[in-house]
């Protein structure tokens, strides 16, 4: 063991309770997230100099967007868990699947149901698709940013045992420090992946080539959850497979396969329409 470990914050995952109603933090990260990311959305589609000529979204479309990109979310995450995570368990109690609030969410999951809900929503409203995607991929990270606090704060999805002088002794990871894996995916998947992608948007342009920036947000997170995924222990009923893989990567190598493709076909593709 090592001679300094960091010791766990005593935060209860319950912020406070009345009666049957309890609000815990990790219900509180989705909202903050999706408040924030609409906020930023809103405030991108209103910054005229990041964009071309061809048309946007407006900011009552984005407003109208909001319950959809909710519903795909949770119900994506939570589909998504049910299945590439535990569809044993699910299929001898499937009236336990939709019971969010009783823990697990996929982020893989929860990405698919919400280019579910932009495709449907974009081609309700007669929106480009991509327009939509390349908003979505600017303010992700900041939803995955507190989700990843949340995972911290109860005490799940920790690292592997470690002897860094940062290691926590988690209070559902028995007695041996381990990496806060949560907090280092809050960093690559939330802060390093927001800032590297508001520089291709603000510094670079690339919101005048769409898709450009849904793609980077793709490989993005599939680089860095692949990453994370080195120090992580992934879940007890998966476990590793074969060559080591956890399902983690499994699920993001292809993300990153696509992201790269569809950065290299926006750019090629699409030159910023100038203005008339």
């Amino acid at each position: 063991m090592p001679l300094f470990v960091l010791p766990f914050p005593a935060i209860d995952p319950v912020i406070f309770e009345v009666g049957p109603f309890a609000l815990r933090w990790y219900a509180l990260a989705y909202i903050v997230g999706i408040l924030l990311a609409w906020r930023y959305m809103r405030r991108l589609v209103e910054t005229d100099r990041i964009w071309d000529a061809s048309p946007r979204p407006t900011a009552l479309q984005i407003d109208d967007f909001v319950v959809w990109g909710t519903l795909g979310i949770i119900l994506g995450g939570r589909i998504g868990y049910v299945l590439f995570y535990n569809p044993a368990y699910y299929l001898a109690n499937p009236g336990e699947a939709l019971a969010i609030w009783s823990g697990g969410m996929s982020f893989h999951g929860g990405f698919i149901g919400t280019v579910l809900a932009m495709v449907l929503f974009a081609w309700k409203r007669g929106i480009s698709i991509w327009r939509m995607f390349d908003l979505a991929g600017t303010a992700a990270p900041i939803g995955l940013f507190f989700g990843r606090l949340a995972n911290f704060i109860n005490s799940e999805l920790w690292g592997r045992v470690t002897d860094v002088p940062w290691a926590f002794i988690f209070p559902t990871g028995g007695p041996e420090p381990r990496h806060p894996s949560q907090l280092y995916e809050a960093a690559l998947e939330g802060i390093v992946l927001f800032l590297l992608i508001r520089l291709l948007s603000h510094r670079f342009g690339m919101l005048k080539r769409p898709g450009f920036v849904a793609g980077a947000f793709a490989a993005g997170y599939g680089l860095a959850r692949c990453a994370a995924e080195f120090v992580r222990v992934p879940d007890a009923h998966i476990g590793y497979l074969s060559g080591g893989m956890t399902m983690g990567i499994l699920l993001s190598l292809p993300m990153i396969l696509i992201g790269l493709n569809v950065m290299a076909w926006a750019y090629k593709k699409h030159k910023p329409a100038k203005p008339e």
